[in-house]
């Protein structure tokens, strides 16, 4: 029985014993199924048809014992506060409470950088958020600019975003209309190869709307071989989606 007065839809989300879980229709899918998604933190039932979404739904209920375990697994939330340690870009920087505008401070002697916000609280997390995402944009206009340039491109308009399902996507451009590249702004948690790779990326899409074999080998001019970059992004990216969460 649907929750919502209609049938279940494409997309529908359900709270199955404090579970956040997503109906989603596959016409390809021969079977229902589950799966986690590990950077939403949520199940995923999959159908072939939406008529079969009912039944999605109710293999869900079905196996909350697997749910509560699979999301028991993820990384545990991350909130930015004073103390906190992470990596931009592979650097090395502790979360810091400070008087004044929210600025970074570089690593220096081995010792770890420091990212300095005011407030406390929730005051202190936004600051400390707006931070990063200024250094994150700041790193991969640098990225995306090197990449542009050796495809011969002119360097799109760059943004950063909170996107959950995606590290990064290209709109072309046309006419008097620039290319604009938008990238989650917790790439700069990761390792700089991994966040090079998602530039270049992005950047091949400038040239090749597809993922095809032109658009990796675009890819592999730029970066050699992307898998090592891939492979990382699909084992710790739930970790990078933790930060700033909870």
């Amino acid at each position: 029985m649907s929750p919502f007065g209609r049938p279940f839809a494409d997309g529908d989300r359900l709270e199955i014993a404090g579970a956040v879980v997503r109906l989603k229709v596959h016409p390809r899918a021969r079977r229902i199924s589950l799966r986690l998604d590990r950077t939403q933190r949520e199940v995923v039932a999959t159908a072939p048809s939406a008529r079969r979404l009912s039944e999605a739904a109710n293999f869900a209920r079905e196996r909350i014992d697997w749910i509560c375990a699979r999301l028991a697994e993820l990384p545990a939330p991350r909130p930015l506060a004073p103390g906190r340690q992470l990596r931009l870009f592979g650097e090395a920087y502790v979360l810091a409470r400070s008087e004044g505008r929210a600025r970074r401070l570089v690593p220096d002697g081995g010792e770890p950088g420091r990212l300095l916000a005011p407030g406390e609280g929730e005051v202190f997390a936004r600051g400390a958020l707006r931070l990063i995402k200024r250094e994150a944009l700041a790193g991969l206009t640098r990225l995306t600019e090197r990449h542009a340039g050796s495809l011969g491109e002119p360097t799109p308009e760059i943004r950063v975003m909170d996107a959950r399902s995606r590290w990064g996507s290209c709109k072309p451009g046309a006419g008097r209309t620039p290319s604009v590249i938008r990238y989650s702004w917790r790439l700069a948690l990761a390792p700089l190869s991994v966040a090079d790779y998602v530039a270049a990326h992005e950047c091949a899409h400038l040239r090749e709307l597809n993922h095809g074999p032109r658009f990796w080998a675009l890819v592999h001019d730029l970066v050699g071989d992307p898998a090592p970059q891939r492979a990382w992004l699909r084992e710790h990216g739930a970790r990078l989606h933790a930060v700033g969460a909870g």
